[in-house]
């Protein structure tokens, strides 16, 4: 089931305040400066470009953090080793990559930034809602671009109040979204619990969800809570959701132990609910298969890369060229256990669009032929969705495909049972 849900703007607080700040800059609508007159930015010679990367590389987000860096390293490291990009200003240059670790933390995510904000050209990819929230304002001020980051925060695909961002992965209303309409459209009846993450990560899967199903006579939330990020167990919780007695738990949860957990203590109380799983804690081998989740009626979730792990992409050549770079240009070796390193991945493809079509090296250049790429297909995509960063208030990535895992990987459904 492919899904592309409507335009929204969001604007809150964090956006609010990027909006007053770019007026007292003269800077209320697009990138201006990073470079006049065709002056290089930052972080950019005739001979190389680097990119600056804050995720989580330790701790428990370090499965998916590391997979942020590994899969532009290994894009990029193809391409340099065929000699780089050409840049559309003529120039050939190698892409070099400087990632640090913040844990997942927002304090060392801002000050990651902080460290690499002179020396990059641009930052990219990184993980997280609350990291990459805690240096957007300050990405805005300092006019350095905050490009194809791993959250789907719709504040980072706002032109307007961030005109320096832009989000790669779907936004976490369009997945919550996509949730709601598979279940409207099953025609039964069904009782849902809602456990989410006590964020904006959280509070946006619910979003979405909650719209489609509303006004559906036929979908009745039972119990609804939350967790947060910091927490070491969500036991209680899953103990008060298994009383109501629901058939589906909507669970949007980004901590990948807790996922396991989650559903380990499903199991000992008995509890035996379909699962809503977001895209970003669905690894068949990080998390589905530790947590034994084929004992469950239904696991689902969404995507829109192919999974390195299922039969179905065994002999793709995006995939196998993809393991091939992955294993020559990191330490990673064989299948990987996290979409995150797909994204990735694509992310370094996408980047490549904006640079062949670049005639300045500068910041507000790149920012220009960033945001005309329309209906790229880049490696690893599956049929039904592309790369398109022209609509306003959409990331680089909006369409998602629902998918039933298999016990091994997902398949595509059209509905849901």
């Amino acid at each position: 089931m492919n899904h592309t849900k409507r335009r929204k703007t969001f604007i809150n607080g964090v956006a609010l305040a990027a909006v007053a700040a770019l007026a007292l800059t003269g800077c209320a609508r697009g990138p201006a400066g990073g470079g006049e007159g065709g002056e290089a930015s930052p972080g950019i010679t005739d001979t190389s470009i680097t990119l600056g990367i804050t995720t989580p590389l330790s701790g428990g987000t370090a499965g998916p953090g590391n997979c942020t860096v590994d899969g532009i390293r290994a894009y990029f490291g193809a391409v340099n080793a065929e000699g780089g990009v050409t840049f559309g200003d003529g120039n050939t240059r190698t892409v070099e990559i400087e990632a640090l670790d913040d844990t997942y933390d927002p304090q060392k995510a801002k000050a990651n930034y902080d460290q690499l904000k002179d020396s990059v050209f641009a930052m990219t990819s990184g993980l997280g809602t609350p990291t990459n929230r805690a240096w957007l304002e300050a990405a805005i001020s300092d006019e350095v671009p905050q490009v194809l980051v791993q959250t789907g925060d719709p504040i980072f695909s706002d032109r307007e109040a961030s005109p320096w961002q832009l989000g790669f992965v779907p936004i976490y209303q369009n997945e919550g979204a996509a949730f709601g309409e598979l279940l409207a459209n099953s025609g039964e009846e069904h009782k849902v619990a809602i456990l989410s993450q006590n964020d904006d990560f959280g509070e946006g899967y619910v979003e979405g969800f909650k719209e489609e199903i509303e006004g559906v006579d036929n979908i009745e939330i039972v119990g609804e809570l939350t967790y947060e990020a910091t927490d070491t167990t969500v036991n209680a919780q899953m103990t008060e959701l298994a009383a109501t007695g629901a058939d589906v738990i909507f669970n949007a949860m980004s901590i990948t132990p807790l996922v396991i957990t989650a559903m380990e203590q499903a199991k000992q109380l008995g509890w035996s609910p379909s699962w809503f799983q977001p895209s970003n804690t669905s690894s068949p081998g990080a998390i589905l298969e530790p947590a034994g989740a084929e004992t469950f009626p239904g696991v689902y979730s969404v995507a829109f890369a192919k999974a390195p792990a299922s039969p179905e992409y065994a002999e793709d050549e995006d995939v196998q060229e993809f393991l091939t770079n992955l294993e020559e240009h990191t330490d990673q070796a064989g299948v990987p256990q996290f979409p995150h390193c797909m994204w990735s991945y694509m992310i370094g493809a996408t980047l490549e669009q904006a640079f062949q079509n670049m005639t300045e090296p500068t910041r507000a250049n790149f920012m220009e032929h960033l945001m005309q790429i329309s209906d790229f297909q880049a490696p690893l995509m599956l049929d039904g969705t592309s790369v398109n960063t022209t609509e306003d208030g959409q990331p680089a990535v909006s369409t998602v495909i629902v998918q039933k895992y298999n016990g091994q990987g997902f398949d595509n459904v059209e509905s849901f049972g």
